[in-house]
């Protein structure tokens, strides 16, 4: 997939699932360093945000907005994906008083190359949105073409409460 970042252009190592298609078996951990599997983590509705790095701005910024937002939606799991370490998103979870969006590391890239996300000559995931159902089938994707860009909150979110009145 092409990307840019700052209009440089970039990369992914694939091409990712498209809206219907099932996520690929990925494992990533969590801040204590466990190892899960997509299968576990996704058992009801699920909004993954993948940042590249959860220091820099931006990331910053989209993570603690779907955290502020967790609440509005007892029946779906939040997840932020990084290619950061446990420790690091541990500590930025600390530091900005983050603890309803569970980071999720990726540092051994296993969710990026199996997504289609990787971007090698940055060593980071690119950054996008994704819905899921209790399926693991992809309902929602919002591909952020430029990395420094923030996603369309607003979209995901009216997305997400759409679901709400589906039941």
């Amino acid at each position: 997939m092409k990307i840019t970042m700052k209009n440089e252009p970039l990369t992914t190592n694939g091409q990712p699932p498209v809206v219907g298609e099932t996520l690929p078996d990925f494992k990533v951990k969590k801040t204590d360093e466990s190892v899960v599997k997509m299968a576990d983590l996704i058992i009801k509705p699920t909004l993954i945000s993948v940042v590249p790095n959860i220091n820099t701005s931006v990331c910053s910024i989209s993570t603690k907005r779907f955290n502020g937002e967790v609440d509005k939606y007892e029946d779906v799991d939040f997840y932020t994906v990084s290619t950061n370490s446990p420790v690091e998103q541990k500590n930025w979870c600390t530091t900005e008083s983050v603890a309803k969006m569970e980071l999720l590391s990726d540092d051994q890239l296993d969710f990026g190359k199996k997504m289609g996300l990787y971007i090698e000559s940055t060593g980071v995931d690119s950054r996008s949105i994704w819905i899921v159902d209790a399926n693991q089938k992809v309902i929602y994707q919002e591909l952020v073409q430029e990395m420094t860009n923030e996603p369309n909150y607003n979209a995901a979110l009216a997305f997400l409460d759409n679901l709400k009145y589906l039941k």
